[in-house]
C-alpha cells in the first residue's frame, strides 16, 4: 500500500469539517430558537453529539451552550450540559458561558452553570469578570449567587503589572459604588470584601504612588452616608481619607458622619461584631456565620441583616 493510499484511508476516517459545521450549526439554530425538543433529538444522534462543543456562526463564532447562555434560553442549556456541553468553553473573547448569561442577566442560567460546576470567576484570560459585571450593572441576586459559590469578591481588572495605575484598584466595591448599587455594595462587604483598599495585591498596590481607599472614593463621588456607615460598620480605616474641610464639606452628611466616628469610639457590640468577622475565613462568611451555634438575632447582627 502506497503512502498515498495511507494518506487517503486516514482522511476518510476523520470526521469531514464540512458536516462538522453544519451539524453545529444545526445546533445553534435549535438553541436560538429555544426548541428543546428538536435539541433533543439531534442530541440523540452521534454525528451531532461528536459537535456539541463546536463553534459555529458569523461573527463570533460560539458553541450552542454559549448560545443558549447569552440567550436565557434555560431548557436548552440544560439539554446541553446534560449531553456533555463542555462548562467553561471560551469564545475568541475569552468569555466563558457564565460570563455571557450574567452579562445577559439570565439569573436561572447562571445558576443552572453554577451548579453544572462552572467558575464563578470566569476565565483567567478575559480582562473582566462575572463579579465584576454583576457589580457593575446592579443585579444582586446574580452577585449573590456568584459569592455563594466562591467567586472572588475582591477580583480586579486583569492587566499587567506594568501598566498598574489607580485603575487597577478598581474592583466590584469600588464599580457598585461609583454606580450607585448600594444593596451590591454592602452584598460583597457581607462577603468579605476589603473595606479599606479594592484591591488586596500588595504588589500592585505598592507600584501605584497614591492608592485612594473605597472611603475616598465614596467622598470624592458624594455616595451618600449610608455608603460611608456600612464601611465603618465592616471595619474601614477612618482615618486613612486625608480631609481638606472647607465651606462646602461642612454641610455634607457623609463627612461628618466620617468625623464624629474619628472622635468617638465604636460601641462594644460593635467591636465584638468586628473582631469575630475578622477571625472568620475570607470565603463564604455568611455562609461561616450562619453554621454558628447561637441564636438567629445573633447570626443577623453579625450578617449586618436589619
Amino acid at each position: 500500500m502506497s503512502l498515498m493510499d495511507i494518506s487517503k484511508i486516514f482522511s476518510l476516517l476523520q470526521p469531514k469539517e464540512e458536516e462538522d459545521t453544519g451539524c453545529s450549526q444545526e445546533l445553534n439554530q435549535a438553541v436560538f430558537r429555544d426548541d428543546e425538543g428538536l435539541l433533543t433529538d439531534l442530541l440523540s444522534q452521534d454525528r451531532y453529539r461528536r459537535c456539541v462543543n463546536l463553534r459555529s456562526g458569523w461573527g463570533v463564532p460560539v458553541t450552542p451552550l454559549r448560545s443558549a447562555a447569552s440567550q436565557g434560553h434555560l431548557r436548552c442549556l440544560e439539554v446541553l450540559l446534560a449531553h456533555g456541553a463542555e462548562v467553561d468553553s471560551l469564545d475568541v473573547k475569552a468569555q466563558t458561558p457564565l460570563f455571557t448569561a450574567v452579562a445577559g442577566r439570565h439569573l436561572d442560567c447562571v445558576v443552572a452553570l453554577l451548579k453544572a460546576g462552572a467558575d464563578p470567576n470566569g476565565s483567567p484570560y478575559n480582562n473582566c469578570s462575572p463579579v465584576l459585571t454583576a457589580a457593575r450593572d446592579g443585579d444582586a441576586d446574580i452577585l449573590r449567587e456568584l459569592l455563594r459559590h466562591g467567586a472572588d469578591v475582591d477580583v480586579k481588572p486583569k492587566i499587567p503589572d506594568w501598566a498598574s495605575n489607580a485603575t487597577a484598584c478598581r474592583g466590584p466595591l469600588y464599580i457598585s459604588a461609583c454606580y450607585g448599587h448600594l444593596e451590591c455594595f454592602k452584598l460583597l462587604l457581607q462577603h468579605g470584601a476589603n473595606p479599606d483598599y479594592n484591591c488586596t495585591d500588595k504588589k500592585m498596590l505598592s507600584r501605584i504612588k497614591q492608592p485612594q481607599t473605597v472611603l475616598e472614593m465614596c467622598l470624592r463621588y458624594g455616595c451618600g452616608p449610608q455608603y460611608i456607615q456600612l464601611l465603618v460598620d465592616f471595619g474601614a480605616n477612618v482615618y486613612l481619607p486625608a480631609l481638606i474641610i472647607d465651606k462646602t464639606t461642612r454641610q455634607n452628611e457623609a463627612v461628618t458622619l466620617l468625623l464624629k466616628e474619628r472622635v468617638c469610639p465604636k460601641p462594644l457590640m460593635s467591636q465584638a461584631r468586628l473582631s469575630l468577622w475578622k477571625f472568620l475565613p475570607m470565603e463564604n462568611k455568611m455562609c461561616c456565620i450562619d453554621c454558628l451555634d447561637i441564636p438567629k438575632i445573633l447570626k443577623d447582627y453579625l450578617n449586618h441583616v436589619s
